[in-house]
């Protein structure tokens, strides 16, 4: 079979997304800054301007120069950024290579070629992978989903007269380091009466200021040409609280008060029992059952199953906590329990939380197939509470510690101060297994007719 070159069709571009693609030209009045900081919401334009920019940029300051494309991980980077990168190189006229094998891509076009090596910066253990590396430049992809450390070791790479960083993000907390460190400090988000105020003071004291030469853009989805409104609307819909506020507004909101505000009973609570007698919902595809296992802290049971309308219904929960009962369960136990609760349904899958490794050896001895659930807690939250707006998932009546989790889980207040978005660990073992299953199953093109 033939294989068939893609073309990217390139949509007009913002104004916004023009200064990002020219700052650095001869002709801009910052093209000696050292870096530009893009943020701002979901679906704004910004990723393909900057990594088009990026690019651009080095292919036309060097010749033979290593760089540095960065993403929270490898997977990532090539699903997000890369795979459209290499069409938009193309379609202008550059020459790409692929090395999946090294995480390496040479790009040349009229004589000049240059080696853009690709790394996962995942981890605090990540930055061991760019020591060692001359760069003449780095593009951080989503910089606000990577340890600070990995991040100062790629910038500290960059030794290469003329070299420049290019950050990209969604916004997180207001204390998040990123913010603090990076954009706080950037001489183009805090404006030049503040630079002149600061630089003051700091002389005065006999300082430094510790101002950074970079430039800010910040984003929303009305920078992006290609969406409809009808597309935006969509997108608005389907975020509230916190997320509304970073990822639509583009803010960099505090996470705080209840998790999943926008969970409302009289939404999301149901009496499957009574939709089926009356065939408003018809089941279409497996039984799957979700749990998050503990010792002395509760151990939860949820069972799940898709319906014809493609939603998803919690159908009946199970829940038992041995420091609340004064007596601990084994895991004998608990498979026996399970057995009993399902009274004769066989789930396709059990779900398990990924640290329950004697359970999950328990439960493959009594014959059940697991699946060691996604436990990217702040992914699989947000993607819950996208659920929950979308009126995707739904709870029986008879969920009533689901129900009672829902209205108490919250965020820790202490973490957000120290920058970081952590849940407060309690009250949380219904909504762990509730995760579990919307991040594990229903967000795999199999199970999910939602947003991705």
């Amino acid at each position: 079979m033939k294989k068939v070159n893609q073309i990217f069709h390139f949509k007009p571009f913002s104004q916004k997304q023009r200064k990002v693609l020219n700052w650095w030209c001869d002709s801009s009045p910052v093209k000696d800054y050292d870096g530009i900081i893009a943020d701002g919401a979901i679906r704004s334009g910004k990723t393909i301007s900057m990594s088009l920019s990026f690019v651009m940029w080095a292919m036309t300051r060097f010749n033979g120069q290593n760089f540095g494309m960065c993403g929270k991980t490898i997977g990532s980077f090539r699903r997000n950024v890369l795979f459209w990168l290499k069409l938009m190189l193309r379609s202008r006229g550059y020459k790409v290579a692929d090395h999946r094998a090294d995480n390496l891509v040479v790009v040349t076009r009229k004589g000049v070629e240059n080696y853009f090596y690709i790394f996962g910066g995942k981890d605090e253990r990540s930055q061991d992978l760019i020591q060692g590396i001359t760069l003449a430049g780095v593009f951080f992809d989503e910089v606000a989903l990577m340890p600070e450390s990995f991040v100062n070791q790629a910038t500290g790479r960059c030794s290469v007269d003329g070299s420049k960083y290019w950050f990209n993000c969604n916004p997180d907390g207001p204390y998040h380091w990123f913010k603090v460190g990076w954009i706080d400090k950037a001489i183009g988000y805090i404006g030049k009466e503040k630079v002149r105020k600061l630089q003051e003071e700091a002389a005065r004291a006999g300082k430094e200021a510790g101002l950074k030469k970079l430039l800010y853009v910040h984003f929303t989805m009305d920078d992006n040409l290609s969406l409809s409104e009808e597309i935006k609307a969509r997108y608005r819909s389907n975020y509230s609280g916190v997320f509304f506020k970073r990822y639509i507004l583009g803010l960099w909101a505090m996470a705080e008060g209840i998790i999943y505000d926008m969970f409302d009973p009289d939404k999301h609570v149901v009496d499957v029992q009574e939709l089926v007698k009356s065939e408003k919902i018809v089941w279409t595809g497996d039984y799957y059952v979700s749990s998050d296992y503990g010792i002395q802290n509760p151990t939860a049971f949820q069972l799940w199953r898709k319906a014809q309308n493609s939603k998803w219904y919690c159908i009946r929960e199970y829940y038992y906590s041995g420091r609340d009962a004064g007596i601990q369960k084994t895991d004998s136990e608990y498979a026996t329990d399970l057995k009993d609760w399902l009274d004769g349904i066989k789930p396709r899958f059990v779900v398990l939380d990924p640290s329950a490794a004697s359970f999950r050896a328990q439960l493959k001895k009594d014959g059940y197939k697991v699946k060691s659930a996604k436990n990217d807690v702040l992914d699989g939250i947000r993607f819950v509470a996208s659920l929950l707006n979308q009126t995707a998932i739904f709870f029986d009546v008879s969920c009533t510690n689901t129900i009672k989790e829902f209205g108490s889980y919250i965020w820790d207040a202490k973490a957000a101060d120290k920058g970081e978005d952590k849940p407060v660990k309690e009250h949380d073992h219904e909504m762990d297994s509730c995760r579990y299953m919307c991040y594990t199953i229903i967000r795999r093109p199999s199970g999910m007719q939602v947003l991705k």
